[in-house]
This record gives C-alpha cells, sequence and structure tokens, in this order.
C-alpha cells in the first residue's frame, strides 16, 4: 500500500530543489540609470552601457538628406508623435550605424526621454520577452536597434523580426521604434530569392515572404559611395573638430594616398585616416 504523504513530501522536496538549482528572474531594469542597453537573453537581462561608442552628428559629412529624415522621425517618436520604423541600407562604413546613435544622443541632449537598447540579429527569437519588458515602462520612449542585419538561406530570424514590425495580436508597444541597418536593401540575399522564384510551386508568393520583409519599413535611406570632394571634406571635418592644424595641401595629399592604399572611399575610411594623422600629431581621439 502506497503512502500518499510521502510521496508527496518527496514530490515537494524535488519542487523546492529544482526550484533552488534554478536561476532567479532578473530583476526589471532601471532605466533611469542608463540611456543605453544591451539585450542579452537566456537569461533575459538587460545590460547598462555608460559610454556609447558614438561620433556627434555635425560629424557626419556627406549624408545630409539622410540625417535631417532620421533626426525628424526619432524627435518624432521621442516626442509621442507618429513615427516610422526605419531601414538604413548601402555602402559598407558610410555611416548608417554612427547616425543611428547620433540621432539618439541628440534626442537624450534635448532632454527627450529616449532609451537606446541594441538587440543581436541572433537574439531576435527572443524580441517578443524584451518588447514584454519595455511596454511595461510607460514612462520611457525605446528606441530598438539592430545593427548589420541579414538573413541566410536556412535562417527564419527573419519572422521573429516581422512580428516586431507588424505587432502580431498583442500590437508592438507604442513606446517601442526599431531602426536597423544592413547592407542590403530587401535584407535577404539575392540568389536566396532567385532560389525561391524558381522551385516553388507559387513562385510570386515564396519570394513575397521573404521580399516583403524590407517594405514593413516606413522609412528607407539608402547609404551610397561617397565622391572624393565629400570624402575629403570628411577628413577636413574631423580635423577642425579636434582643432587639428595640417596645410590643406598636405591633407589632400596624405588623405588620398590613404584611400587609395584601402581601394576605396567612405565614411569609416575618413575617420581611420584620421585615427592616424591624429596619432602622429600627438592628438588623443
Amino acid at each position: 500500500m502506497r503512502d500518499d504523504g510521502s510521496q508527496g513530501d518527496t514530490l515537494s522536496r524535488i519542487a523546492a530543489a529544482l526550484e533552488r538549482l534554478a536561476p532567479p528572474p532578473a530583476p526589471e531594469p532601471t532605466f533611469a540609470e542608463a540611456s543605453a542597453f544591451v539585450w542579452h537573453p537566456d537569461p533575459d537581462r538587460l545590460e547598462p552601457v555608460e559610454t556609447v561608442n558614438r561620433v556627434d552628428l555635425v560629424q557626419l559629412i556627406g549624408i545630409d538628406r539622410a540625417k535631417d529624415t532620421l533626426l525628424a522621425n526619432t524627435l518624432q517618436f521621442a516626442h509621442g508623435f507618429g513615427a516610422n520604423n526605419a531601414l538604413l541600407w548601402g555602402a559598407r562604413g558610410m555611416g548608417k550605424s554612427s547616425l543611428v546613435k547620433a540621432v539618439h544622443a541628440e534626442a537624450v541632449a534635448r532632454g527627450l526621454p529616449l532609451v537606446l537598447v541594441e538587440i543581436a540579429r541572433e537574439d531576435l527569437g527572443s524580441v517578443g520577452r524584451l518588447l514584454a519588458i519595455l511596454g511595461r515602462a510607460a514612462d520611457r520612449r525605446f528606441l530598438l536597434f539592430s545593427d548589420d542585419l541579414s538573413f541566410s538561406h536556412d535562417d527564419t530570424q527573419y519572422k521573429s523580426l516581422k512580428a516586431v514590425l507588424d505587432g502580431g495580436i498583442s500590437g508592438r508597444p507604442g513606446n517601442v521604434i526599431l531602426y536597423a541597418t544592413s547592407n542590403r536593401r530587401h535584407l535577404m540575399p539575392r540568389d536566396m530569392i532567385d532560389n525561391e522564384r524558381s522551385t516553388a510551386i507559387h513562385p510570386g508568393e515564396a519570394v513575397e515572404e521573404k521580399v516583403s520583409l524590407s517594405d514593413r519599413f516606413g522609412l528607407w535611406l539608402g547609404f551610397h559611395p561617397c565622391s572624393q570632394d565629400e570624402y575629403l571634406a570628411m577628413v577636413r571635418g574631423y580635423c577642425d573638430a579636434y582643432d587639428l592644424t595640417i596645410a590643406a595641401d598636405e591633407l589632400r595629399a596624405e588623405a588620398v594616398e590613404w584611400q587609395a592604399t584601402r581601394g576605396g572611399r567612405s565614411g569609416r575610411v575618413a575617420w581611420q585616416f584620421f585615427t592616424d594623422l591624429a596619432g602622429r600629431h600627438g592628438i588623443a581621439v
């Protein structure tokens, strides 16, 4: 005959032991301690970032239209007005992620309650849990940021991204907006789209599932390779910002030689050249 009382005690002890082994739930973040956080799942937590690696908005040269458009959209959102999710796509090193961080800094400098939250592409599967946390902080506005976003052939993370953009049944919290950067306009590799078109029973529907992901961003901002004049203007802008004095002819010659060794021009190449130049002139950056 079973001793039900003894069995119940055993189950209770097992349950208590498992509860002790399980990690305690992470405390709700205190968003007043920082203006930027990085999301880490398993266990879920928002890690504050004391100093964000970024450049000032005025130092982003050659992308004026994108800068003005994204700043206006960000300020509208930070004020609680209508604003669009944004996809910044195009050439590498032209300031896409720098612009996102710079407009966030500008909003914070204006005293607006905007918090930057970075989420890695590989963590998009947990974005629903993140949105639940952010949605409870009604006194803050959140700029959810995913950098260098793209998807491979067997990647299903894009479905989680669609939930952020569309909101699903419960809806995306009204205090959250998404900015993403990518080298691809449609986020999917072209051969993946072509393969779907050639093998599907209904090619149009199969391609639409993946291509339409970009269409869910209300704001598209394209970044294109810069001209030599724009590249030199970026270099000169950095020199002015850090009070580095150098003859114009010498600066031009060195900057052109530097970009020739790199095989291309971009905002990143301009900054890398200036970093080297500043070091040679005894200036910290």
